[in-house]
């Protein structure tokens, strides 16, 4: 069995925490969340107006192609995948990229068309089983468990609501439990509140880090996930976060696909501030053409380029290879604001460098108000807060429901 680049990674990095090997995954998992569009479109052909997407054929050969090129250390894949892929052609046997698949699929991905589920608290749902993964039936001898894959990924949504987060706890419990006994190992995918207005935006970041903190506690080294996935809230929380328990291996989830410099800046600045793992899903499986995007990838966290340098490369590849871009090289050099979840509950941001300080101006000693003005009814429409992004805590569920598919609208067209 060829020695997976994965574990001897990880082992550099538990030896040496300021290690620059850096871990990308090619998370393909999608059919366990989005249904028919799960697989990503095919290339520009439309009928009758709607878009083509690709066959789980198609889906399972990009991820062939991936193992073969050999720059990915692992392919998360749904569990059907992985019976195909692992147990039954033997993929992985001579590849040092390491199989993974989602063991648990959590309400709020289910993000298919016509779905709302992902405005509702998140509710713990496992379909696959370890052993469905292991071996691919219902359960395995102990020499059966080598068959299939050994890494899992587990995934838990806290929504500051005690009934909802311990229902997730308790069923974290019972899979961490599980996981020991059978020797499967995990790493741990952690979103961020799915409910809007459950956590002040400015603390979400917070939130989140002290949330995994405390889950973890009284976790033992057997029942702990080999990393982390979790939405990038900026240097500030992953320096916190990372400089807390260096044992702790922090990675990042990708979200949707954004610019091409999202994904760039986004793999950099993450191995910048302390990060050692990405997990890209739609920014890998939405690229113009999927082997170059990751060879570039690879070569930000090899400090062969930068992040600026790699779109202004990688479009010279689609140029060469006539491959039409999905944007101008300008428009793909742009920082967007891309969703870090299924459902486009929250979003990443990369910070540019903080501005000068301003001086401080004394505040003005505001009037009273005239018989007239005090007179006037208070509106009852939510009060609008950072840049218009709305007060959550007064909106009523029916207006959450339609902001939160407004936004879904804007990011996946």
């Amino acid at each position: 069995m060829v020695e997976k680049s994965m574990d001897r990674k990880l082992a550099e990095i538990r030896a040496n925490p300021s290690s620059k090997a850096f871990i990308i995954a090619d998370a393909k998992d999608a059919d366990m969340a989005r249904g028919i569009q799960s697989c990503g479109r095919h290339s520009p052909e439309y009928y009758h107006g709607e878009v083509r997407f690709r066959s789980i054929q198609e889906y399972r050969q990009m991820m062939r192609d991936v193992v073969h090129q050999g720059l990915v250390d692992i392919m998360l894949m749904s569990a059907s995948s992985n019976e195909v892929l692992t147990i039954q052609e033997r993929l992985f046997d001579n590849s040092h990229v390491t199989p993974a698949g989602r063991i648990n699929d959590t309400t709020d991905i289910h993000t298919f068309r016509g779905s709302s589920y992902e405005t509702m608290a998140s509710r713990p749902f496992r379909t696959a089983t370890i052993d469905h993964l292991q071996c691919g039936k219902f359960e395995c001898t102990p020499e059966e468990r080598a068959i299939g894959c050994n890494l899992g990924l587990y995934s838990i949504t806290f929504n500051n609501d005690v009934d909802r987060d311990l229902a997730t706890l308790q069923a974290f419990k019972e899979f961490r439990i599980e996981a020991e006994a059978k020797g499967m190992r995990y790493f741990l995918e952690v979103f961020d509140p799915n409910v809007p207005g459950t956590v002040d935006p400015h603390l979400i970041g917070a939130f989140v880090n002290d949330a995994i903190v405390r889950s973890l506690a009284g976790v033992t080294e057997r029942g702990r996930p080999l990393f982390l996935k979790m939405v990038y809230h900026g240097p500030k929380f992953m320096e916190e976060l990372v400089n807390y328990d260096p044992s702790i291996i922090v990675g990042i989830l990708g979200g949707s696909s954004g610019t091409t410099y999202d994904a760039f800046k986004l793999i950099a600045d993450t191995q910048k501030y302390g990060g050692h793992v990405a997990l890209f899903g739609r920014k890998i499986n939405n690229a113009e053409n999927q082997l170059v995007f990751i060879k570039f990838l690879r070569m930000i966290v090899d400090g062969e380029i930068s992040a600026e340098e790699a779109v202004k490369a990688y479009h010279g590849v689609l140029q060469e290879l006539k491959i039409t871009p999905q944007r101008s090289l300008a428009d793909d050099m742009v920082l967007t604001d891309p969703a870090m979840s299924y459902s486009g509950r929250s979003t990443i941001t990369v910070p540019a460098s903080p501005p000068p300080p301003k001086p401080a101006v004394p505040k003005p000693v505001p009037a009273a108000p005239t018989p007239a003005a005090a007179a006037r009814p208070v509106s009852s429409r939510p009060r609008m807060v950072d840049d218009e992004e709305p007060d959550f805590t007064k909106m009523t569920p029916q207006e959450k429901i339609e902001y939160n598919q407004r936004r879904r609208d804007r990011i996946f067209g």
